[in-house]
């Protein structure tokens, strides 16, 4: 798959929540591996603040974003629905210090995105895969966010507050493609009796019944509300009961769950990468999602490149016959036993290291280890695969070594070993010669890499 930026650009107007501004913010497309950022173009060199966890700053009723003295925040609506969309690469210019609330959904940049389309770019789209279940809990709060492996990119959420209106909920999102009939318009929510503490920290200047869920679940003096109304420069309203005040009512019954998880979607956004794996979250929060995903970006800040997924008992892509009718190399010179990922750009190759191999005898008696230039040679191979499989005629030609660079061995590789080639093109072939990027796993650790230039000749 390959990245996404807009087709276009598109602007928006609105409210800010907190501030009460009048905000505008253009969303622009980006070039390959921008990721998303924020201009602030009402600062002085217009600023840029990159929306990746490692700028996260504050976390009151909101996601905050800051390099230096550079402030923006209530990102997380804009960013669930670039995440939503598969967009990859945007930077979305700002007037103010927050993001405009709008309805309080991410229905209008769901709409907007729609509307632009989307423009699909060279550079591969670089997920990042969860292999091993990982979480992080808050014991105070009682708040979890736990990822499992998975082939997709899923959230659950359940949410649970001390209120007899809104008890227990849970929302589920199996899919991205179902963001829009399924979140996007799902409404920010604030308690009636948490406005006046708000207001007095400096928060929600501009919420109102339109731009927010107001819940009533505890009966407050008729002079109370009437006071609420005017700090909040609404007309005064006589509530009888208990429930949600909002002249719309709600979308769905579960309609703060489903918000709650478009604000883990939009803050799991700054991990940098899109995820491939499937995320439950308990009494989700702002502050507990922004150390969940703080986690995992301090993983993939460390990760330079992820081992391939590898089962063994799925069936390969080319076995070692159909390598044999690509590849003139045989015994003892044959180093790939099978291909598990064939596209046009990249190839993953196995080679199942044992202590039969015929170069043990002398390197060494006492230690086999596998020669490092046998673990080059061994990804050539998997990038023979990748140029010659695509030829009409492959068995009449053969790649050559034109040239090695930046060879680094990292680790032994020894008998025993299930050695992962991992081999992509770095740029068109062009005149017959491949530019190719090669790493050697072993489990999830890379062994070897370099980068190679080979020849695609015909055979005489």
């Amino acid at each position: 798959m390959n990245q996404l930026t807009l087709n276009a650009p598109f602007t928006v107007t609105g409210k800010g929540l907190h501030s009460g501004l009048e905000i505008t913010a253009t969303f622009q497309p980006a070039k390959e591996n921008t990721g998303y950022r924020f201009r602030r173009i009402d600062l002085e060199g217009a600023p840029e603040i990159p929306a990746l966890a490692e700028n996260i700053v504050d976390t009151t009723r909101g996601t905050v974003l800051g390099v230096n003295d550079v402030r923006v925040s209530t990102v997380e609506h804009a960013l669930a629905a670039l995440y939503a969309a598969g967009i990859d690469n945007c930077i979305i210019e700002v007037n103010a210090p927050e993001m405009p609330i709008l309805d309080g959904s991410a229905i209008i940049y769901v709409e907007k995105i729609e509307e632009v389309g989307l423009k699909e770019q060279d550079a591969d789209k670089d997920f990042y895969i969860i292999k091993q279940k990982q979480r992080i809990k808050d014991d105070e709060t009682g708040s979890m966010i736990t990822v499992y492996p998975d082939d997709n990119f899923s959230v659950q959420t359940m949410v649970e507050y001390n209120s007899p209106i809104l008890p227990n909920q849970f929302a589920s999102l199996d899919d991205l493609s179902d963001f829009k009939q399924e979140v996007a318009s799902a409404r920010t929510f604030v308690f009636v009796r948490e406005i006046e503490q708000l207001l007095d920290n400096g928060l929600i200047k501009g919420g109102d019944l339109d731009n927010a869920i107001v819940i009533y679940d505890q009966t407050i003096e008729q002079d109370k509300i009437n006071h609420l109304c005017d700090l909040m420069k609404v007309p005064h309203m006589h509530i009888d009961k208990l429930g949600y005040i909002n002249p719309k009512p709600l979308k769905w019954d579960n309609e703060p769950a489903r918000h709650k998880l478009m604000d883990v979607i939009g803050d799991l956004a700054l991990i940098g990468r899109p995820l491939k794996g499937r995320v439950v979250a308990v009494r989700p929060g702002h502050t507990i999602n922004s150390k969940f995903t703080k986690m995992l970006r301090k993983e993939v800040r460390h990760t330079e490149i992820q081992s391939p997924v590898y089962d063994p008992n799925q069936a390969p892509l080319i076995d070692v016959n159909g390598i044999r009718s690509l590849l003139p190399h045989r015994y003892p010179f044959l180093l790939i036993d099978k291909i598990i990922e064939l596209d046009r750009k990249h190839c993953v190759a196995v080679k199942n290291v044992t202590v039969n191999e015929p170069f043990f005898q002398g390197h060494f008696p006492q230690e086999p280890v596998m020669p490092g230039v046998l673990q080059v040679e061994a990804m050539a191979q998997a990038a023979g695969v990748l140029v010659l499989n695509f030829l009409e005629e492959p068995e009449k030609y053969s790649t050559y070594f034109l040239k090695i660079d930046n060879v680094k061995f990292r680790q032994k590789v020894v008998p025993g070993n299930t050695l992962l080639l991992n081999v992509s093109l770095m740029t068109p072939i062009r005149r017959g010669c491949a530019v190719v990027k090669g790493y050697a796993f072993v489990g999830e650790k890379i062994v070897c890499e370099a980068e190679f230039m080979a020849q695609i000749i015909k055979n005489k």
